[in-house]
């Protein structure tokens, strides 16, 4: 599975997990230099999610990125994985 913006690929793994229709991908096959950490939070049944915002060539989506570093039970399964906006191209 590939994560494209911009024509770029920001993340790619053959190891996603699929949560609540989301991809996460592991975090050592995502590219940090596309990410910048996001003031945002927010809170669902998988934990508290910190966002980051997605930079290509200038271009950014705010909050285009999410991660659960300390999940709760039924987030364990996506510890520290990333998931990607619905504006972020996935494909196989």
């Amino acid at each position: 599975m590939k994560a494209i913006w911009n024509a770029v690929v920001i993340a790619d793994s053959d190891r996603t997990v699929e949560v609540n229709g989301n991809h996460y991908f592991p975090p050592n096959n995502v590219n940090p230099e596309y990410l910048e950490e996001s003031r945002t939070h927010t809170d669902s049944e998988l934990g508290e999610a910190t966002y980051y915002h997605v930079k290509v060539h200038g271009d950014v989506k705010l909050d285009g990125a999410w991660s659960y570093p300390d999940p709760t039970d039924a987030g364990k399964e996506v510890r520290g994985y990333i998931a990607f906006s619905k504006e972020i191209k996935l494909e196989e």
